[in-house]
C-alpha cells in the first residue's frame, strides 16, 4: 500500500469508452450484497479499435461477466485489485456484470456501507468503484435506472436518485423499488439509501409553476429535528431562482440523515445524503451556530444541483470549479438570510486562521493542483474557501450584472457536460469583454499573496500617495511566483471629519468607496483633491485573499475602529489593535518581564461597550479577541505557552477594567422569549455570551452566578452549552463537575449532543485534558469508527493548543496512535486527522523533534495512499 504514484493534470486524456446508460440492481444483504450492472458502452471516436476496456473496481468479488449476452471467457479479461481489463470489445455493446460486496464490513464509509443498520452510499470522489466495475471518473456521464431489493421489515424504505417509477412485493418477505434519473451524471453522484426511515414531507412551487415534492428521511426519534432543515431548503430553492434563475429539474428532492459519514453532506442528484450533524436541529439540542451551519449546508448541497451536477467537473483537478463556486453561492445566501457583516467577518476569520495555515504548510497547493496521489486529500480549504474567494473577486471585478450573465452562459452552454475552470472563467470574460488571462494565475499558484503598503499625505498639493507591492512566498514545488491581478477595495477616512473622502484617481472621481487594481509587482496610486489628512481603509470587505501589511499606528487603528464606514474593516482594525498588544505581551512572557496591558485597547473596548452600535451581532464579533490559532499564524515561531499566557492576560485585564460594563451588557441582553434562530435573537445571545465569557475569565462571583443560572435554566442549547463550557474551563470544579455529569446523563441518548459533551471537556485549558481524552475514548458514547465522534474528541483535542502541544510529547503520541488505527479503518479521516502534526516546522526545536518523530513512526506503518501522501509531504 506504500509508495503510490501521483496522477498528473498534464496526463489527462478523454475516456476511451463512454457509458451512455447504466442499469443497476442491488439485492441487499449486510455481508453479501449482490450488484448486477448493465452498461451501454460506446468507444470514443479517437480511441484505437484495439484498445481494451479498462474499468475501476476495488473490494469486489466478480461473479459473472458478459458482453451482448455472451459470457466473457476467463482468458479475455485480466483482473487486479484495482482494475478490470477486457480485450477486444466492440465499438458499441452492452456489458453485464454481477459482483458481491460487504456493506457491513466497509469501515472506510466509501461506496455502499451500513450506518446504524441503514444502507447508504458515498461515491465522491472515487467510491463507486467499491460498488461495481465502472469507469469511475467524472467525465463519464450516463443516465441511471436503479432497482433496489431489500427486506420489507428491516429495509421498508428503498431510495435512489431521480424519480420513482416502480415498486412491488417479492417472495420471502422482500420487496423492490425502481428509480430513474433522466439527467446524465457521473457515477460519483450516484446514491442509494435503504433502511427503517421515516419521512417529513413538504412541497415547493417553482417559478414556472411546477410542484416539487420535498422529503427529509430520518430515524423516528429525530422527526422533531427536521423543521429548520426543511425551511432552509425552501429558502434556498427560492433564493436560487431569484438570484441565479436556476429552477429545480426533478419532481422530487430528498435529504437523508445518517450518523456515519465522512463529510458534511453529499449533493447526489435528487437524493442528498447528509451527516446527521448537518441536518438535525432542535432548540434544546442544537446551538445557534448549528442552526446556521445546517442552513448553509442544506443550501450548499441544493445549489450543487446546477453548479456541480447539471454542469460537472471534467476531472478531479477541476474540483474547485464546483466547490469554490458553490461555497461562494452558499455564503451569499447566508449573508442575505442573516447578518451580512457578521457572515463576512466569520468567514474571513476562519479563512485567515485555517486556510492561511494550509498555504504556509507542507501540503500547500494551488486551487487547481497539477498532481495528486489521493484525491480525497484535496477536499481542502484551498479548494473550497480560497476557491470561493477567487469567485468573489470575479464577481467584484465584473460587477453583479456581468457575473450573472456569465453564470447564465456557463449553465446554458455546458448543461449536461463535464468541463474545466477555463470554461467557467471564459464565460465570464466573454460576457464582460474583460481580459482574465492574468487572473487565471490565482488557480495555478499556491500560497498566500502578501501586500506591503505605504501611504503618504502631501499637504501642499492635497494628494495621497499609496504604494503597493505584492509578493507570494515560495511553496513546495513553486519557488517563483508571477504577479497576480488583485482587486483592492478601499476608502480614505478623513482624520478631521471622521468621514469617507471622495476618491479621485487620474482625474476620475470614483466616489468614497472604490476598487483599485494591483497587477504589477509594485504600483503607485496618487489620489488628488484630498482635503484633509486621511487614514486609508484598505482591503475593505476582504476584497482579496491576501495578507495586508500597512504600518498603522495604534492611534490609526483606534480611529478606524470607531469611524470606518466598512463594517468588516472596523472589526479588522480592532483585531489588528489587539494583535499589537498581544505581540508585546508575548515578547514580555518570553523574556520574563512584567506584562502591562495597553490602555488604548481597554479604552477602545470601553467605547464599544458603552457606545450606540445598533448591530449587536457585529459588536459581539468586535469584542472577541483573536484566537490562539490565529495569533500563532502571525508569529515566526509558534510559542504555545507565551501565546496562551498573553491572550489570557488580555482577557483578564479587559474583564477587570470593564467588569461593570460587561455586567450591564449581560443583563441588558437577557430574554425569556421563546427560542427562535432569528438574526435578532442570535445577535442578542452572542453579545450576552461574549460578556459572560469575560466575566468568567476572572471568575467574578456575579459572573459565576450568571453562569450557574443560565445553565440551570435550560432555555436553549446555545446558552446551556456556553455556560457549561465556561464552567468546565474555569477552576470551579465544585460547580463544573456536577453540571458536566448532569448534562452527560441527560443527553446520553443523543449522539450529537454527546459530541458537544466530548468537545467541551477536551478543549479546556487545564492540564488534565490528555487523561480525559484517554478516559473518554473508552466511553460507551465514543466509537473510533464514527467520524463525528473522532472529530468531536480527538480532533477537538488536537485544536487545544496548550494541551496538545505539551512538552512531554504525549499529545502527539496519542494523535499518532489514533491515526495509525484509523489508517486501517478509515484512511480518509486518518489523513485529515494527522494535519496538526504536519505543521511541525512552525514550532520550537524541542516540539519539532517530537512531532517529527511521530510522523516517522506513522510512516513506518503499511499506509493507505491517503495517509502516505500527507505524511510524505510533511517529512519532505
Amino acid at each position: 500500500m506504500s509508495d503510490p504514484q501521483p496522477v498528473y493534470l498534464s496526463d489527462y486524456q478523454p475516456p476511451a469508452y463512454q457509458v451512455t446508460h447504466t442499469e443497476l440492481t442491488f439485492d441487499l444483504d449486510p455481508a453479501a450484497t449482490r450488484v448486477k450492472a448493465r452498461l451501454q458502452i460506446e468507444r470514443h471516436p479517437s480511441t484505437d479499435s484495439q484498445a481494451p476496456l479498462v474499468l475501476n473496481g476495488e473490494h469486489l468479488t466478480l461473479i459473472s461477466l458478459a458482453i451482448d449476452g455472451s459470457p466473457v471467457s476467463d482468458t479475455a479479461y485480466q483482473l487486479t485489485d484495482e482494475v478490470l481489463h477486457i480485450a477486444d470489445v466492440p465499438e458499441t455493446f452492452i456489458l453485464e456484470s454481477e459482483v458481491e460486496i460487504s456493506p457491513s464490513s466497509n469501515t472506510a464509509l466509501e461506496g455502499l456501507y451500513q450506518s446504524n443498520g441503514i444502507y447508504c452510499t458515498q461515491c465522491e470522489a472515487e467510491g463507486f468503484r467499491r460498488i461495481t466495475y465502472y469507469p469511475d471518473r467524472p467525465d463519464v456521464m450516463a443516465t441511471f435506472k436503479v432497482t433496489v431489493i431489500g427486506n420489507a421489515t428491516s429495509e421498508p424504505v428503498l431510495l435512489a436518485n431521480g424519480n420513482p417509477i416502480d415498486q412491488g412485493v417479492l417472495e420471502n418477505g422482500r420487496h423492490f423499488a425502481t428509480w430513474e434519473d433522466p439527467h446524465p451524471k457521473p457515477c460519483y453522484l450516484f446514491a442509494l439509501v435503504a433502511g427503517n426511515l421515516h419521512k417529513v414531507e413538504d412541497s415547493f412551487e417553482t417559478v414556472s409553476g411546477r410542484n416539487v415534492a420535498l422529503q427529509l428521511w430520518v430515524e423516528q426519534e429525530n422527526l422533531d429535528k427536521t423543521e429548520h432543515a426543511m425551511a432552509s431548503l425552501k429558502r434556498a430553492m427560492a433564493w436560487d431562482e431569484q438570484t441565479y434563475g436556476r429552477e429545480y429539474d426533478l419532481d422530487l428532492f430528498m435529504i437523508v440523515a445518517v450518523n456515519d459519514f465522512n463529510m458534511g453532506a453529499m449533493e447526489n442528484k435528487g437524493l442528498n445524503i447528509f451527516n446527521s450533524a448537518a441536518v438535525l436541529t432542535h432548540p434544546s439540542t442544537a446551538t445557534d451556530a448549528a442552526f446556521q451551519n445546517v442552513e448553509g449546508i442544506v443550501a450548499h448541497e441544493y445549489f450543487h444541483n446546477w453548479s456541480g451536477n447539471r454542469v460537472t467537473c471534467r476531472d478531479w483537478f477541476q474540483l474547485s470549479l464546483k466547490e469554490g463556486f458553490t461555497v461562494f453561492r452558499d455564503q451569499c445566501f447566508s449573508a442575505d438570510t442573516n447578518s451580512a457583516p457578521v457572515k463576512r467577518i466569520q468567514d474571513v476569520s476562519f479563512f485567515r486562521t485555517a486556510q492561511f495555515a494550509e498555504d504556509a504548510g507542507p501540503t500547500a497547493h494551488p486551487i487547481r493542483p497539477d498532481h495528486f496521489i489521493e484525491i480525497t486529500n484535496f477536499y481542502t480549504l484551498t479548494i473550497y474557501e480560497k476557491g470561493a474567494e477567487v469567485v468573489r473577486m470575479l464577481r467584484n471585478l465584473l460587477g453583479w450584472e456581468d457575473f450573472r450573465r456569465g453564470s447564465d452562459l456557463y449553465f446554458e452552454r455546458f448543461d449536461g457536460q463535464a468541463v474545466t475552470i477555463e470554461d467557467f472563467v471564459g464565460c465570464m470574460a466573454e460576457v464582460s469583454d474583460v481580459d482574465l488571462g492574468q487572473f487565471m494565475r490565482w488557480y495555478s499558484q499556491a500560497g498566500t499573496p502578501e501586500i506591503d503598503a505605504h501611504g503618504e499625505y502631501d499637504y501642499a498639493h492635497g494628494e495621497y500617495h499609496l504604494t503597493l507591492r505584492q509578493r507570494t512566498p515560495a511553496t513546495p514545488g513553486q519557488a517563483d511566483k508571477l504577479p497576480l491581478h488583485i482587486p483592492i477595495r478601499m476608502g480614505l477616512v478623513g482624520t478631521k471629519s471622521g468621514q469617507d473622502l471622495t476618491l479621485t484617481l487620474s482625474g476620475e472621481k470614483l466616489g468614497s468607496d472604490a476598487v483599485i487594481h494591483l497587477t504589477e509587482d509594485e504600483q503607485r496610486f496618487v489620489f488628488s483633491d484630498v482635503a484633509e489628512a486621511p487614514v486609508p481603509s484598505l482591503l475593505r470587505d476582504f476584497s482579496a485573499p491576501v495578507k495586508l501589511h500597512f504600518p498603522y499606528s495604534r492611534e490609526d487603528l483606534a480611529f478606524l475602529l470607531t469611524h470606518d464606514s466598512d463594517g468588516f474593516n472596523r472589526w479588522d482594525a480592532g483585531q489588528r489593535l489587539a494583535m499589537l498588544a498581544l505581540d508585546d505581551l508575548i515578547a514580555a512572557h518570553r523574556n520574563g518581564v512584567e506584562k502591562v496591558m495597553d490602555s488604548r485597547v481597554v479604552e477602545a473596548f470601553r467605547v464599544l461597550l458603552t457606545g450606540s452600535m445598533s448591530d449587536k451581532a457585529v459588536l459581539a464579533e468586535m469584542l472577541t479577541l483573536p484566537s490562539e490559532a490565529y495569533i500563532a499564524e502571525q508569529q515566526p515561531i509558534v510559542d504555545v505557552d507565551a501565546i496562551h499566557a498573553a491572550r489570557e492576560f488580555v482577557r483578564q485585564s479587559l474583564a477587570v477594567a470593564l467588569r461593570d460594563e460587561f455586567v450591564a451588557v449581560y443583563k441588558a441582553n437577557q430574554s425569556d422569549d421563546p427560542y427562535a434562530p432569528t438574526p435578532e435573537q442570535i445577535a442578542q445571545r452572542s453579545l450576552k455570551n461574549v460578556a459572560l465569557t469575560y466575566l468568567m475569565a476572572i471568575e467574578d462571583e456575579e459572573g459565576v452566578a450568571f453562569c450557574e443560572t443560565q445553565f440551570a435554566a435550560e432555555h436553549n442549547m446555545t446558552d446551556v452549552r456556553h455556560a457549561l463550557t465556561l464552567l468546565v474551563h474555569s477552576n470551579r470544579d465544585d460547580i463544573a463537575s456536577p453540571a458536566l455529569k448532569a448534562f452527560g446523563e441527560k443527553w446520553a441518548h443523543d449522539p450529537l449532543v454527546m459530541d458537544q459533551w466530548f468537545t467541551i471537556q477536551v478543549s479546556r485549558p487545564q492540564s488534565d485534558v490528555l487523561e480525559r481524552v484517554q478516559y473518554l475514548m473508552q466511553h460507551p458514547a465514543f466509537s473510533i469508527k464514527n467520524p463525528n465522534k473522532v472529530r468531536a474528541l480527538i480532533g477537538a483535542f488536537a485544536q487545544n493548543r496548550i494541551n496538545f502541544h505539551r512538552l512531554d510529547g504525549k499529545g502527539y503520541t496519542l494523535l499518532a496512535d489514533v491515526v495509525i488505527e484509523l489508517n486501517r479503518l478509515n484512511p480518509e479521516i486518518a489523513a485529515r486527522l494527522v494535519t496538526p502534526l504536519t505543521r511541525w516546522q512552525r514550532f520550537d526545536e524541542e516540539r519539532q523533534q517530537l512531532m517529527r518523530d511521530e510522523l516517522v513512526r506513522i510512516k513506518q506503518e503499511p499506509l493507505s495512499s491517503n495517509v502516505f501522501e500527507v505524511v510524505e509531504k510533511a517529512l519532505a
